[in-house]
This record gives structure tokens, C-alpha cells and sequence, in this order.
């Protein structure tokens, strides 16, 4: 049997182990006990999180003001009480996007959790890349379908013309027939190509990105900051109320839903006075909603059924596609949501977008 010796002496030397691993590490990371007290850090997490030696047996609650997102407790006794590891994107408090993995701490002998290991994976790079990309994607699909647009009525200009011209009376030359045949024939390719690259090619290609566990804090965090120059020019007022912190979604949708909301909440203000616009979540008839209500212009009842028309914009005065809401509309509904709209005209609108709730939300 080994001795007391023996023991203290295998701790002793599996502790200097795991000394050296923290001390050495290169990456943030922490390590934090079942009872949510932070027992080490490596030393760039002392560095990414404004950490110091005395936090060390310190509860995260006492010190969660370091991280700049509000659910490191929750994600912690979710990963502690199912053993299962989790995996998310998040920002930090200078603005940069990681990777954080939280993997739980199981002792051998009782083969339970008694702690966990959070990593943070530096990912702003592949973050703004991804950004980059996903205008661009935007982009060409808004573009493709503009062509799609644009193009299918004039070429239905061109049908209904020459089936006129097939109905007159005169007689036409031989040369004149086969030039209308040969126009025909043109103008069915090109309804072809058309519905080709919209209805088939284009469908089947277009873009897709994986669905993943979001922080929706850090999602507006994010858009707030692009429209950064709106909200300090227009003396928007942004509130927010989370009663539900976080969705499995595709993180390019949800930013342009919450994108678009907020951007129109601004656009769409009242001349009398500045924007409050609020925006907030919770559960509702075992639903997910996310809810933006502003004290703008409002939307006539007649205009309500026109705003998730493509192209369609009720004030030509403001700048705009015209395709934001369509685009809001098209993201939930492909989901398997549904969109609400509540307005008074001088009083304000009310966005209700309600989408699946899925097992892993945080419910505060």
C-alpha cells in the first residue's frame, strides 16, 4: 500500500504539474471549483481579464464585472450539472471575439464534475473576416435577386408584345417570321437562365452557415457599436431588459435581424423627439421572443401589410433598399418563426419576433 508519504508526495508533485501547465500556458484560461471559486489562472487571462493573484479563491460573482458577458455563472453550473461540454462565442471587455470552451473537471474516483476548465481561443480575426464575407454574401444575394427582379419584367414586356404582334393582321415576309421566331427562341433562354439561376443553381448553392450557441448581449453589443454614428447623431436612447440570454441561431442572421430592427427604429424616428428604443426577451407560449419597440412615426394599418414586401419602402423620403425588412421577415419565417407588429401612428411600433426555444436558452 502507499504511505501518507507516498500520497503527499504524488499531490505534492501532481499539484507543481498543474502549477507549471497554468503558469506556462499561452492561452486564457481558468479554473473554477463546483463551488464557483476561481482557484487559477494562466497568466494571459490575468491580462484579458483584468485578473489579479488575490482574486484567486475568490467567488465569480464576486468578480464577474471582469467579463463582459453576463452568463460565464449559468454556462458554468449548466456544464458542472450535465458533465457536457459547451462551447460559445463571446466578447471581452477590449472588445475582442474568443472562443470560449468550458470543459468539466472530472475527479476519477467519484467520476463527477467538480469543477471546470474554461478556455478562450482568440478569434477576432476569423470574426471580421467572417463579417467581410458575410456582406459580401449579402450582397450577391441581394443582388442576384434584384437581377431576378429587375430582369423578369421587362423580358414579360417583351412576351406580351410579341404575342401582340403574333394577333395583326398583315402579312409578313419570310425573313421578317424567322427574325420573330428567332426572338421567341431568345426570349425563352432567357426566361431559362433566369429561373435557373434563381429557382435551382442559385437555391441550391446559396450560402449557409452552422447554427451555434450566441450570447444575444454580445450580438447587440455588436450592432450598436456599427451603428454607433446613428444612435450618438440621432441622441438614440437603447435600452435593454434580457430575461433570455441566449439562442442556438446562425450568427449572420440573428446580427442582420437585430441589425435592421434597430436600424429602422433609428431611421423611422419622430421629428418631436429623440429615439427610445427598447429591446428586450422572454418566453412566451413556449416561444423564444425578441421584442423592439421605439417611440417613432408608427406604421398605418394599410402600410403594415406592405413593410415585408420586397423593394417596398412606406416613406420614399428615407434612405434605403427597401429589402431590410423583407430580409427580417424571410430569416424568421425560414426558421419556423413568426414576425408581430404592433404601431400607433405618432406614437411608436413594436416588433414581436418569435422563434423555437431551444433546450439550451439561459432563462435569468
Amino acid at each position: 500500500m502507499q504511505s501518507n508519504t507516498d500520497r503527499i508526495s504524488s499531490l505534492t508533485e501532481q499539484n507543481e504539474n498543474l502549477e507549471n501547465y497554468f503558469a506556462n500556458t499561452i492561452i486564457p484560461q481558468l479554473f473554477v471549483d463546483e463551488r464557483l471559486v476561481l482557484r487559477k489562472f494562466t497568466p494571459p487571462a490575468l491580462k484579458q481579464f483584468n485578473l489579479r493573484d488575490e482574486y484567486v479563491g475568490r467567488t465569480l460573482e464576486e468578480i464577474k464585472e471582469n467579463f463582459r458577458y453576463p452568463t460565464i455563472i449559468e454556462n458554468i453550473k449548466f456544464v458542472i450539472l450535465t458533465g457536457k461540454i459547451l462551447e460559445k462565442e463571446i466578447q471581452t471587455t477590449d472588445m475582442r471575439w474568443y472562443q470560449m470552451n468550458i470543459l468539466p473537471y472530472i475527479v476519477r474516483k467519484d467520476k463527477k464534475p467538480k469543477g471546470v476548465i474554461i478556455t478562450f481561443v482568440d478569434i477576432t480575426p476569423r470574426i471580421q473576416d467572417l463579417k467581410e464575407q458575410e456582406t459580401l454574401v449579402a450582397e450577391l444575394e441581394l443582388l442576384i435577386d434584384t437581377i431576378a427582379h429587375d430582369i423578369r419584367n421587362p423580358i414579360s414586356a417583351i412576351g406580351i408584345s410579341l404575342q401582340l404582334i403574333n394577333r395583326l393582321p398583315e402579312k409578313r415576309s419570310e425573313k421578317s417570321l424567322k427574325l420573330h421566331c428567332s426572338l421567341e427562341s431568345s426570349l425563352a433562354d432567357m426566361k431559362n437562365v433566369i429561373d435557373e439561376l434563381v429557382e435551382s443553381h442559385w437555391q441550391r448553392h446559396r450560402y449557409q452557415s452552422p447554427e451555434q450557441l450566441l450570447d444575444i448581449q454580445s450580438i447587440i453589443e455588436d450592432v450598436r457599436i456599427t451603428l454607433a454614428p446613428q444612435i450618438l447623431d440621432s441622441h438614440a436612447i437603447v435600452t435593454e431588459d434580457l430575461a433570455i440570454t441566449e439562442i442556438t441561431f446562425i450568427r449572420r442572421k440573428l446580427r442582420s435581424l437585430i441589425y435592421n430592427l434597430l436600424s429602422n427604429a433609428i431611421k423611422y424616428r419622430s421629428p418631436d423627439r429623440s429615439p427610445i428604443i427598447s429591446i428586450s426577451t422572454y418566453e412566451e407560449n413556449g416561444m423564444f421572443v425578441l421584442s423592439v419597440s421605439d417611440n417613432g412615426k408608427g406604421i398605418s394599418e394599410a402600410n403594415k401589410a406592405l413593410i415585408f414586401e420586397k423593394f417596398k419602402r412606406i416613406r420614399s423620403s428615407e434612405e434605403g433598399s427597401g429589402v431590410g425588412l423583407y430580409l427580417v421577415n424571410t430569416i424568421v419565417t425560414n426558421s419556423g418563426g413568426k414576425i408581430e407588429v404592433e404601431s400607433e401612428m405618432g406614437r411608436g411600433t413594436v416588433f414581436k419576433v418569435f422563434f423555437r426555444l431551444n433546450e439550451t436558452a439561459i432563462i435569468e
